[in-house]
Formats: C-alpha cells, structure tokens, sequence
C-alpha cells in the first residue's frame, strides 16, 4: 500500500503487518533518485529535545584507577527482576571505553542544584573531570558522586552496539536516593522540577 505527498511516494513497512499488532510504519522514498529519506541528524535532535529528560553522570573506574565520567540523559531502568538499567553511551566517549574495561559503572542522578556538575562532565576541554569532585567506592569500584539525588552502582549485564552509542546493560548492586528535586535537561537546556 501506497500514497503520494507531493513528489514523495509513502509506503507501508513492512508490506504486512509485523506480529499481528495490526500496525505498519511508513517510509519514504524520493520517486527520483529512489533512495530511502533518512531523518536529517539536526531534525532528529530537535525533535528529541523536546523529550524532558534527568540528567546524571556515568563514571567507570578503570583497573589502573584512572576515573572517568560523562553527563548522560539516556539512562533508562530495564527490569525489576533482576534490577537492570540501561546507559547510552557514545563509542567514541573515552568512558565508553573505562566501562568495558571496568566491567562496571555507576549512575547518579543530579539534583537542581547541580548544575555545574552536569557541565562539568559534558565538557570536552576539562582534563580532569573529578578533580576537587567528591566520590566513594561502594560495591564495584566505579565512583559515586557525593551529594547526588539518587545513585547506582552496576555491574555490565550485557552491551549492545546501536549506532554510534553501545547500549550498556547494569545489574544494579546498590543504590540509594534522597529527599530533593531533580535537574532536568529540555531542548538543550537544564530546568527545575517541582513535584
């Protein structure tokens, strides 16, 4: 099944419906060249800004000590049973790396008054991301932030390639939170919340 939009023809994808689900995606294809339209990667983002998110900082220990930690939205819980979460993390982020050498790493979830901190480890030119940042060792190794709303500390479950991010997999070994109200990140942008 097919419609046109002007010069582009949509088509249903797949040809039937996938699962019984009865539902089908479209995509589109300019009739003249006859490639499949991906999504611009400035639309994709500006589309997703507008996605509310948590913020909170990856960090993974490395066996030498080295630490190393990146400012992340894409942190997700995956299971209750056992307790999985899930970090998207760039594969060219040189924590990407700490954490599959680490086989571990940690989430903390960033209260309002934080701010600086999620700029801090989203900075590319801050050599030492931790330095004068309080942190402890609880289970794994990989560094917990002091002063957090809320923290994870995981071990890798399973990873998985997607793109240009790995999708890491933690089995939570302990976790804690407090009383406080989160920072949030939308359409580029930190904000408040108030329950």
């Amino acid at each position: 099944m097919s419609f046109r939009v002007g010069n582009v023809r949509l088509e249903a994808w797949p040809p039937t419906p996938a699962c019984g689900s009865g539902h089908t995606k479209t995509r589109a294809t300019a009739e003249s060249t006859g490639a499949t339209k991906l999504m611009d990667t400035i639309e994709f983002r500006r589309i997703l800004g507008h996605w509310t998110t948590g913020v909170s900082v990856v960090a993974a220990r490395t066996a030498e000590g080295t630490l190393f930690g990146l400012t992340a939205s894409a942190v997700s819980s995956v299971s209750l049973q056992p307790s999985l979460v899930l970090a998207c993390i760039e594969t060219g982020a040189d924590t990407h790396n700490a954490i599959a050498a680490a086989g571990a790493f940690s989430i903390n979830m960033l209260s309002a008054e934080q701010e600086i901190l999620a700029r801090r480890f989203a900075a590319d030119d801050v050599v030492d991301k931790f330095e004068g940042v309080g942190w402890r060792s609880e289970v794994t190794g990989a560094p917990v932030l002091e002063d957090v709303l809320a923290w994870l500390d995981c071990t890798v479950w399973a990873q998985y390639p997607a793109g240009d991010h790995t999708i890491y997999i933690g089995e939570v070994q302990a976790g804690d939170a407090r009383e406080g109200s989160p920072l949030v990140y939308y359409r580029g942008g930190f904000g408040r919340f108030q329950p």
